[in-house]
């Protein structure tokens, strides 16, 4: 699969894949840490969770104008790499309060915009070669592969470590129970009974008699348990840096074209102040009618686009105008997306159910799951149309290896039901993105040759459908159930009581499962490809600005996370993945109805 690309690629997959590693461990558990640790309602834990998206991302423009302004893009890398580390250490300390944990996250974000946009960038400097350019979308399809990698594993360290502080303090997990902890401290718990029974069940030293102690005991450990879980982010971060630094010479440094100008405050001194105040006026209206925070993220985006287009001379416009119309889009897919962390998690906690039957099971701890894995590879390598002996040994050895401990683990589970952590589906969308990854190129390959592949802005089109058939999979799945509104009420007193979902309203795994393989498989039509068409169309001095404005449109879209946790106690489920769908197909129609515009531009 690596034939006939540069070296840097390979250097340029490692360092991504342990720092997305370390970040996707926090991001597994960061909303389920918020609300255990600081009792935040699932619309403040959204509210943090989408700002730190948002900045995540918004911040690599930042980082992207800082390398192209320098060209030293290498360098900048690096030191987003240390900065990253630094706010992945703040979080390990327990105890901090809500407020240190925020700057923590800042300072992770970033990092990141330091970090992430300029490996992008580096990344497609590889492919402007002539050598390399007919395999720019397959490069982008193996890189992101590598972020899914470490995506993967991220959510059974994070549950693996949390799981061994409650189990070395006398507990076993539930993750329904942080909440009504909270609930019983603060008087609002209307089923006693309910919680009693659950706590006897976590309890290792037996029945527990006072709840009181029992609430703060096991908030206590459940959050240091996602303190000690940021701790594996921090040491992925460590050996990302040391991949980067002990191989980054197999990564060019941008060359300096003689005449080619570099990115310049200077240049159009009235660009700036004309951008932020469009981006100023934009913010003011939009918060007139929502929120400040939702007015500046859109407002920001629009400063970006006014600036941008001020700046770029007349053989760029065009270029610069199309990537604009992509960021545009995309701006929906990830604020559908990235509800992964955010509604699907509450949905995965609160509506499925907490154990599962043996073959269930399969899917949901690393050893079962490796062992499927080495099933497929093994059936995969045997019955490939390569017929290679070595290739065929080692098939078979992974299938007799894979299906021996497949068997051990499937008889040792508990037929009477395994539990399961619902950080643990955050697995799943990288699992499907790596296997899946070799099905799209060689898909991608197999049209290329009969001449029939589509273009470029076309795959994000389909992209876009395939995102709301996602939700539409979860819309079915929700129907009948019982939506979160439906769980608070007020009793005689006036005051606010909470019942918890019951076990009528939990469904099996697998219409989440089949959800995430779908936006999986959206995930490849567009993300890869909408870093393949910024790296292709942006022009030369604007190679880190452009990969920093795709990250701004998914800043924004993140920053639209809100509308999932801001919807999920207001509306029915099915009401809410509706909002997704309507948004993923009007995004779908909005692209194809500049497709050919888009596919000129990207011809030149």
């Amino acid at each position: 699969m690596l034939k006939n690309h540069p070296k840097g690629l390979l250097v340029a997959f490692f360092t991504n894949m342990g720092e997305r590693f370390g970040f996707y461990t926090m991001m597994a558990i960061l909303v389920l840490f918020l609300q255990a640790k600081y009792g935040l309602t699932e619309d403040k834990a959204g509210d943090i969770y989408s700002w730190f998206y948002f900045a995540i991302y918004a911040l690599a423009l930042l980082g992207g104008i800082l390398a192209d302004a320098t060209r030293k893009y290498k360098s900048v890398i690096l030191i987003g790499q240390v900065i990253m580390f630094a706010g992945y250490v703040i979080m390990t300390v327990p105890g901090l309060t809500l407020v240190v944990t925020v700057i923590g996250l800042f300072t992770i974000a970033f990092g990141n915009g330091l970090f992430k946009g300029n490996l992008q960038a580096v990344v497609g400097q590889m492919y402007d070669n002539p050598k390399y350019d007919s395999v720019r979308d397959n490069a982008y399809l193996i890189f992101y592969m590598g972020i899914n990698i470490g995506a993967f594993f991220a959510p059974f360290a994070a549950t693996g470590v949390r799981n061994w502080w409650l189990k070395m303090n006398g507990f076993l997990h539930d993750g329904s129970l942080p909440a009504l902890c909270h609930q019983y401290q603060d008087g609002s718990l209307a089923d006693v009974g309910s919680f009693q029974t659950l706590a006897n069940e976590v309890s290792l030293s037996g029945p527990v008699t006072d709840l009181s102690a029992f609430a703060g005991s096991y908030l206590e450990s459940f959050s240091v348990g996602y303190n000690y879980a940021f701790g594996v982010a921090a040491i992925a971060m460590v050996i990302s840096l040391l991949a980067y630094v002990i191989f980054n010479k197999h990564i060019p440094k941008k060359q300096y074209v003689e005449g080619e100008k570099t990115i310049s405050i200077t240049e159009k001194p009235l660009a700036i102040p004309v951008a932020l105040l469009a981006g100023g006026i934009t913010a003011f209206l939009i918060s007139l009618f929502k929120d400040f925070a939702t007015g500046m993220a859109i407002g920001l985006f629009i400063a970006f686009v006014t600036w941008i287009a001020m700046i770029s001379k007349k053989e760029e416009i065009q270029k610069v105008i199309a990537l604009l119309l992509v960021f545009f889009v995309v701006i929906f897919f990830w604020m559908s997306f990235h509800q992964n962390g955010l509604t699907l998690t509450f949905f995965a906690r609160d509506y499925t159910v907490k154990t599962v039957d043996n073959f269930t099971y399969m899917f949901f701890t690393l050893e079962n799951i490796l062992s499927v894995i080495a099933v497929i590879a093994g059936i995969v390598l045997l019955l490939g149309k390569k017929k290679n002996l070595n290739t065929r040994l080692i098939g078979a050895a992974l299938l007799v290896a894979g299906g021996t401990a497949a068997t051990i683990f499937f008889r040792k589970a508990d037929p009477q039901g395994n539990p399961i952590a619902p950080e643990v589906f955050q697995s799943f969308n990288p699992l499907f993105i790596v296997t899946l990854t070799f099905v799209v190129v060689s898909f991608f390959a197999w049209l290329n040759k009969r001449k029939k592949e589509p273009s470029t802005p076309k795959k994000i089109g389909i992209g876009m459908v395939i995102a709301a058939v996602a939700f539409i999979v979860l819309l079915i799945g929700s129907l009948n159930l019982v939506s979160p509104h439906e769980l608070h009420f007020v009793d005689e007193a006036g005051n606010i009581k909470f019942r918890p979902v019951p076990d009528s309203s939990r469904v099996m795994p697998y219409w989440l499962i089949s959800s995430y393989l779908i936006l999986t498989i959206a995930e490849l039509f567009l993300s890869p490809m909408g870093l393949s068409f910024v790296s292709k169309v942006a022009p030369g001095r604007f190679q880190g600005v452009m990969q920093g404005g795709w990250l701004l449109a998914t800043a924004v879209g993140n920053k639209l996370l809100f509308v999932g946790s801001f919807f999920w106690g207001k509306l029915d489920l099915w009401q809410l993945w509706l909002i997704f769908i309507v948004c993923s197909l009007l995004a779908a129609t909005f692209i194809f109805s500049i497709l050919k515009f888009l596919e000129r531009v990207s011809s030149k």
